[in-house]
């Protein structure tokens, strides 16, 4: 792979207590995980981003790390992790890692000693009063008061404690950390919430001293061959985004326009448009995702009335049909993976898992919901564990089948309803998302990935253009078939009609020769 792999890679993200459960006490695991490495490598992606496994009493799904340099012990040890991270490698596989930067955990030692010693709270952001009235991203105040009188901030969970990045201690550790993990193969890593570390009395987001920290970052990976650094940056402006790009900083950072985009042809164009806009001057790759551990699952986003996407839940239950759903995310899998740069792949997208919305709310762990006073269901719909093969739960998730001794339920219910969604049932069917996912991937490595694009004529419902290989791709996202261009139909996303393109399907066409 070459040293400029990250510009055209297919990314998968794997959640790891939803990913496989190797020892059957319900929670996905390392072990697990090890396991479906050939699963993986089968279905062609050239790297896996894993959600944080390090040690964590779970207050946000593994956000609020108690130690950086050292794994949770649900999920496995620091030498299992060790292992995964060589046998990836053996296999052809990077190995991309979450660091949380802007917060910690209460379990952790230095906010321990904090609370301990008023003299040491200086790492966090402690006030004799709160500071101004921000509100929790979860819900709620950001300020949280401590025994003794004084308050915390934290703009997510109140296990969630803010670093204050003035603090040299802050900046040391966290290059430290950086360098535990590169040290020890891997890859790269996406940075968490990374326009927020730096605050003032009153904003935290994007402020400009920010981009000295990632300017540093990079200084360190550059120490390392071949480490990258990944932003999550959900910004509107595109100039300010833009600046995270440059190429003293980040490497790539995720492309949320395109992920909230709605299945629509104006505003599709319009998202791929401004995101190439942006990244071309700088020399950046775009990334491309329609999913992740946030996120509603295309198959039912793609399947409402809306279909854009926004934090808040707001659409949360409302009428889906799934069939169209489906075949929309069928076609947007296509699209997004033609599109020049990197695409990331969310464990179950390659299933076409639905969301999960008729969670019993006694079992939602997401603190969304509770912060919300169950306003808001939360993000735990979208991260129930994978099936992988059987004809009833946990579908060959873990060892036990939730009866008898010493089996365990997985940490969130799977519908029944998944058992024709497994990936042991959609192996051998060809016409599966699964194989749609598997053959795409491989034609992706061989004709698509980092490059431009040239946009075709084509109707006001339709999306055409043509990549540096010459594939030609084109989205129907009208109501009526419409005519391809010439070239052999290499794959599409559902069958032609009379040769015919139908509506919400996408065809990756090569030239004649």
């Amino acid at each position: 792979m070459s040293q400029t792999w990250w510009r055209g890679a297919a990314i998968y993200q794997v959640y790891l207590r939803s990913f496989a459960d190797g020892n059957g006490d319900g929670a996905g695991d390392l072990a697990g995980l090890r396991s479906h490495l050939p699963y993986l490598k089968d279905l062609g992606i050239d790297a896996i981003w894993l959600n944080p496994w390090y040690p964590s009493p779970m207050a946000d799904g593994g956000y609020d790390v108690a130690d950086y340099r050292d794994i949770e012990p649900v999920f496995g040890t620091l030498a299992e992790a060790e292992r995964f991270i060589e046998e990836a490698h053996e296999l052809g596989i990077k190995v991309i890692i979450d660091v949380v930067p802007n917060h910690s955990s209460t379990e952790s030692a230095w906010f321990k000693e904090a609370l301990a010693n008023p003299a040491a709270r200086d790492r966090f952001w402690f006030a004799d009063e709160p500071l101004n009235d921000w509100q929790s991203i979860f819900g709620g105040s950001a300020w949280t008061q401590v025994p003794d009188g004084q308050w915390y901030l934290h703009l997510f969970d109140p296990g969630q404690p803010d670093f204050n990045w003035n603090n040299p201690e802050v900046h040391q550790e966290f290059e430290d950390v950086l360098r535990f993990w590169f040290d020890r193969g891997v890859d790269g890593v996406r940075i968490d919430s990374a326009a927020l570390l730096i605050k003032s009395d009153t904003a935290y987001e994007d402020l400009d001293e920010v981009h000295d920290v990632y300017r540093r970052w990079r200084e360190v990976a550059d120490e390392y061959d071949e480490r990258i650094l990944i932003g999550e940056v959900w910004l509107p402006d595109q100039e300010r985004f833009a600046r995270y790009l440059r190429p003293d900083e980040l490497h790539t950072a995720f492309n949320f326009d395109f992920l909230s985009c709605a299945w629509d042809p104006a505003d599709l164009r319009r998202s791929i448009d401004l995101t190439l806009a942006t990244h071309t001057p700088i020399g950046a790759p775009p990334t491309w995702v329609l999913a992740n551990h946030d996120v509603t699952r295309p198959v039912t986003r793609y399947g409402r009335a809306d279909t854009s996407f926004a934090h808040g839940g707001a659409l949360h239950g409302t009428p889906t049909d799934l069939e169209l759903g489906y075949r929309r995310a069928r076609a947007a899998a296509l699209l997004a993976m033609a599109l020049p740069g990197s695409v990331y792949v969310y464990q179950g997208e390659e299933l076409g898992l639905p969301e999960v919305e008729d969670l019993p709310d006694e079992v939602r762990q997401d603190p969304m919901y509770a912060r919300s006073g169950g306003t808001n269901p939360g993000r735990d719909g979208c991260r129930i564990p994978l099936p992988w093969s059987g004809d009833e739960p946990p579908f060959g998730f873990g060892t036990g089948a939730g009866t008898g001794a010493g089996a365990a339920r997985p940490w969130l219910p799977q519908p029944e309803s998944w058992r024709k969604l497994t990936a042991e049932a959609q192996r051998t069917d060809l016409g599966s998302m699964l194989n749609l996912y598997r053959t795409a991937l491989s034609l992706r490595r061989e004709l698509l990935g980092d490059g431009t694009l040239t946009w075709l004529p084509s109707g006001e419902k339709v999306l055409a253009f043509t990549r540096d290989s010459g594939l030609t791709c084109v989205t129907n996202l009208g109501a009526e078939p419409v005519p391809l261009p010439a070239g052999e139909v290499l794959l599409a996303s559902g069958p032609l009609v009379d040769g015919l393109l139908p509506s919400d399907t996408t065809a990756w066409l090569a030239q004649r020769s």
